[in-house]
Formats: structure tokens, C-alpha cells, sequence
């Protein structure tokens, strides 16, 4: 799976984050936050960041949900998609 996604089950934002990366056809990998705790202190440690979600296209962090969405309404989020499909080749 090309993204992940920390998230809770409960956040209005990550809904909103899995809901965008359904609608591009995008597939990732939901790493639920508040059943494994662990997840939450590798996620701190991968984005410096604290909230939830947090995005990752591999080994790039894209942020937010705000991050994503404004990578995808920018055009940015399908460019960083192909180079990523051409690394891996």
C-alpha cells in the first residue's frame, strides 16, 4: 500500500482524509491510533506531529487532512503519486 493513514475512528478529519483517498482510487493502510497505542508514538516520531491524521505517501509525510486536500485540489498530490510509482519501478 502506497499510503497510511494514523487516525481514530471517532475524527471527523480522518473520515474526511479516508474519504477523499476512496474517492482518487487510492489505496492505504489505516493505522488506528487509539487501539495501539505504539502506533501513536511512531506516528509522533515519523510527522512531529501530535494530531490526527497524518498522512504518509511511503516514506513522505503529506500532513493533514487540510495538507491533502490542498495537494489534491493543487494538482501536487498527483505528482507526488507518479513519482512515487516511478521510484518503485
Amino acid at each position: 500500500m502506497r499510503f497510511q493513514i494514523y487516525l481514530t475512528e471517532f475524527c471527523p478529519y480522518c473520515r474526511m482524509a479516508r474519504e477523499l483517498l476512496d474517492r482518487l482510487g487510492y489505496e492505504y493502510q489505516a493505522i488506528h491510533v487509539e487501539l495501539e497505542p505504539c502506533e501513536r508514538r511512531v506516528m509522533e516520531e515519523r510527522s512531529g506531529r501530535t494530531s490526527v491524521p497524518q498522512v504518509f505517501l511511503g516514506d513522505t509525510h503529506i500532513g493533514g487532512y487540510d495538507d491533502l486536500a490542498e495537494l489534491h485540489r493543487s494538482g501536487e498530490l498527483t505528482r507526488l503519486v507518479a513519482e512515487s510509482q516511478g521510484s518503485a519501478s
